[in-house]
């Protein structure tokens, strides 16, 4: 079989792998199946120390990118490792404090949205600034957003205007190094997954079986699906990509008049 995505022999960092379920672990774990060597940014010593069994072996850095210059930090130890270049990096990395849990929108702090911001969205700025050096000439840089932005979950509080900021980063970032490299950045928009962030917001069980309901498969996505599709975006196969939010939610943002939920939702209240 031909190497069609021909990632083997190619540097990776992935940022974001807290554990077995998260989207960052299953892209790294299918680069490496590819034959890529992954370089692993965590947030801490304790999860690294969670991650113990996983990574054994790998090369694994401390990034926490709340910490102002530990992204420059970082890309100065990889660098002195001499891990470079690097084909391509992957930013899955967000936060937000719900530890009040959700308030309407207008309640919103300050310093919980600037945070949450910064985490999730101004991060992948300063990665890409402090790595510039270090990428390869056709390297491509794909963060994790989600599948719609003109969705107002009540669940999902201040992080959808967040998410959108992290798109428009990707655009900016895509359009400011073009002046004078060739690297590509994209978003996968993912819909509903399995992960262990996402159990982790109130109500998500009943929003994630409301969204399988309207996939057309009537079976929302696997955590690879989302992986699968990074890959691509980490090739060269996708080339002519840049800029792009690339949406895998099994056909979810386009089925809201699904027969079965709309008879459900007009079933008669007993």
């Amino acid at each position: 079989m031909s190497d069609f995505l021909q990632l083997t022999g190619k540097t990776f960092l992935v940022f974001g792998v807290a554990n077995r379920k998260s989207v960052a672990w299953f892209v790294a774990k299918s680069l490496e199946e590819q034959g890529a060597r992954v370089l692993y940014s965590v947030r801490s010593e304790a999860r690294k120390q969670s991650l113990a069994a996983q990574l054994a072996g790998k090369p694994v850095f401390l990034c926490d990118v709340e910490h102002p210059g530990a992204v420059e930090q970082l890309a100065a130890e990889i660098s002195a490792a001499g891990h470079g270049p690097l084909h391509g990096i992957v930013h899955s990395i967000a936060f937000a404090n719900y530890s009040e849990g959700f308030k309407p929108f207008h309640e919103t702090k300050r310093a919980d949205f600037l945070q949450a911001t910064g985490i999730s969205a101004f991060s992948l700025v300063e990665v890409a600034r402090a790595f510039k050096p270090l990428l390869a000439k056709h390297a491509s840089v794909v963060t994790i957003g989600i599948s719609s932005l003109q969705v107002t979950p009540d669940n999902y509080g201040y992080m959808g205007p967040i998410k959108a900021a992290l798109e428009s980063c990707v655009r900016f970032l895509a359009k400011s190094f073009s002046a004078d490299t060739a690297v590509r950045f994209n978003a996968v928009g993912a819909g509903p997954l399995k992960t262990s962030a996402s159990a982790g917001i109130p109500g998500y069980l009943e929003s994630y079986l409301y969204a399988e309901k309207l996939t057309f498969r009537k079976k929302n996505l696997e955590t690879q699906e989302v992986a699968n599709t990074v890959l691509f975006l980490l090739s060269e196969r996708s080339s002519g990509v840049n800029g792009t939010t690339l949406v895998v939610d099994a056909g979810l943002g386009s089925n809201y008049f699904d027969q079965e939920i709309i008879r459900l939702a007009m079933r008669p209240v007993k």
